[in-house]
């Protein structure tokens, strides 16, 4: 089998993006498992290593994905311009070079030269002011590639879903509905069994009130919402378990007998998950038709171009992105394999 191609974004060029991609790309076993193609440009590219002062960081030059060199690390061009980089600063160029390296990179994830994508960091901001009419990458890929998507925070040891993201806190109640929470158990559901492998899985899901609102003492949407979403979700095969209360939850070390986590809002989840997996963690976007990762953490502007960023969490988005391709193309072949085996006429003697 060929090798997957794996399709690297450089996010905000004044982050830490490519200082952590140039990190992660040095070790040579990731070669044995991908090819990787960075969608930036060798200039910017060039900058960073320089930055890093690692000399053995080498790469192949790309007007094009269609053709990469397999067995290297591929720079695709898609800009000649000669810019700016102001390392630590947020600026609208940064944001102009991102959006035009996301573009690119999901123009030839839908043409199929690669297989997976990661996605460096982008500064919300300066994507705005570029015209990326988004939250962030979630919100843009799911148009591209998706109805309904699920923000899934994965490590080895945990699997953190949201059933509401980018949403102001004011505003996390009024979203939370029956109809939603059971789309995104879903999409878990679905992504623990063709993405991770996982025949039966178990969810664990949070409430959203202070001890999941103790009876309807402290808010009525637990009982009156989650609980009958989580009722009709077994229902229908779902192993899903709760409300539970998220501080009981993580303090007692619940988490480690479930397969996946449903909180109900960002911060509910991810505190959590990175206070237990930060710089080991990948964000993971779920229900999509293709594959797509990115590292658990920002643009680092207070530490770029110093050559201090931990490099692991792209490392294990990388790894993360590949595992996945093939535990998804497995599932579907094990699946065709039986409707198959089931369609084969019975011999008659």
């Amino acid at each position: 089998m060929s090798k997957i191609k794996v399709g690297i974004t450089i996010g905000d060029m004044n982050g830490i993006g490519l200082e952590v991609i140039i990190k992660a790309l040095v070790n040579p076993l990731i070669l044995n498992q991908c090819t990787p193609i960075i969608y930036g440009s060798s200039k910017v590219v060039s900058y960073h290593k320089n930055v890093t002062g690692i000399d053995s960081f080498q790469f192949q030059n790309l007007k094009s994905a269609e053709r990469p060199y397999m067995d290297k690390i591929n720079v695709v061009n898609c800009w000649q311009d000669d810019i700016n980089i102001a390392l630590g600063k947020m600026s609208s160029e940064g944001g102009k070079f991102a959006k035009i390296s996301l573009e690119q990179a999901i123009n030839d994830l839908e043409n199929g030269y690669i297989d997976a994508l990661v996605t460096a960091p982008i500064h919300k901001k300066a994507m705005s002011q570029a015209g990326f009419d988004f939250p962030g990458h979630t919100d843009y890929l799911t148009e591209k590639f998706g109805k309904e998507s699920l923000m899934f925070m994965v490590n080895d040891d945990m699997r953190v879903g949201l059933v509401t993201d980018h949403v102001p806190l004011k505003d996390v109640a009024s979203k939370i509905t029956k109809e939603l929470i059971q789309k995104k158990l879903n999409i878990m559901n679905e992504s623990l069994k063709k993405d991770f492998g996982i025949e039966r899985p178990t969810i664990a899901v949070f409430g959203l009130n202070p001890h999941a609102g103790d009876d309807g003492v402290i808010g009525e949407e637990d009982e009156k919402i989650i609980r009958p979403a989580l009722v009709e979700a077994k229902k229908k095969g779902i192993l899903c378990f709760g409300p539970f209360s998220a501080d009981g939850f993580f303090g007692s070390s619940q988490f480690k007998k479930y397969d996946g986590i449903l909180a109900m809002y960002h911060d509910q989840g991810l505190i959590p998950f990175k206070a237990l997996s930060f710089g080991n963690g990948v964000n993971y976007t779920a229900g999509l038709t293709k594959v797509r990762t990115s590292p658990d953490h920002g643009t680092g502007f207070d530490i770029a171009g110093e050559n201090k960023a931990n490099h692991m969490s792209m490392q294990k988005a990388i790894y993360a992105a590949i595992d996945i391709f093939r535990t998804r193309r497995d599932h579907v072949e094990m699946n065709s394999n039986k409707l198959v085996s089931k369609s084969k006429p019975v011999e008659h003697r």
